[in-house]
Parts: structure tokens; C-alpha cells; sequence
């Protein structure tokens, strides 16, 4: 992952961690792509000010994914929820071409409305 992308992910992560100031400094070096120079001028903070706000706020969202893990454990969320999706998939067509059962067309109606949930969640 690229570093941009990376803190990008941990902004929308850990972001409420950072005071606003911190925040709206790392959004617009990363997300804005604005230069140290942009930003000093933008926020009345000097050049040295901003890289070390930066600085500052990036080792708390990396401290914070460190200890709490969450990226980490979204991914493999969103991993297992295609799986189950993929099976589903698989159970489904067996089922046409095979059982035709009613019961399991809807146990699987209610499995993939259960998935949508959890993918609005993560």
C-alpha cells in the first residue's frame, strides 16, 4: 500500500484521535496533496510547523492501528464475508440445478440480507 493511500486509511480510521488542527493539517498534505508550503500558508502554521504536525499525527494513527488492530481486522472481515458470499454462490446453483428447495432459497435470501448489513457496517 502506498504511504498516501496507508495514512489516508488510517485518517478515515483513527482520524477522530487528532485534534482538528492535526486532522485538517494531514488531510491536506495527503488527501489534498498540498505542499508544507501550501498548508503554512493555509493554517498561519510555519513550514517547520506543519511537517511537524504531520510528523506528530502520523505516528498516532500508526500507534493507534498498532494497538487496536482495526484495518487489519476489517480486511479480514471483508475477506470472510466474500467467502460466505462466494459459498452462498455455490450453494445456490447446486440448489437450482439440483434440490430446488424453497427452504434454502430462503435461508439463503436471509443469509445474503445478513451480509448486506455487515457490509455496511465495515
Amino acid at each position: 500500500m502506498t504511504k498516501n493511500l496507508e495514512i489516508s486509511t488510517l485518517l478515515d480510521y483513527y482520524g477522530m484521535l487528532l485534534t482538528d488542527k492535526q486532522r485538517e493539517t494531514v488531510e491536506y498534505y495527503y488527501n489534498d496533496d498540498l505542499s508544507l508550503g501550501e498548508i503554512a500558508e493555509n493554517t498561519g502554521i510555519s513550514r517547520q510547523g506543519v511537517r511537524d504536525s504531520i510528523k506528530r499525527s502520523e505516528a498516532i494513527l500508526f500507534e493507534a492501528e498498532e494497538k487496536l488492530g482495526l484495518i487489519k481486522k476489517s480486511a479480514v472481515l471483508k475477506s470472510g464475508l466474500a467467502e460466505i458470499r462466494r459459498n452462498i454462490d455455490i450453494i445456490d446453483e447446486k440448489n437450482m440445478k439440483i434440490y430446488r428447495s424453497n427452504a434454502v432459497n430462503e435461508s439463503i435470501k436471509v443469509i445474503l440480507k445478513e451480509l448486506e448489513k455487515l457490509d455496511e457496517i465495515i
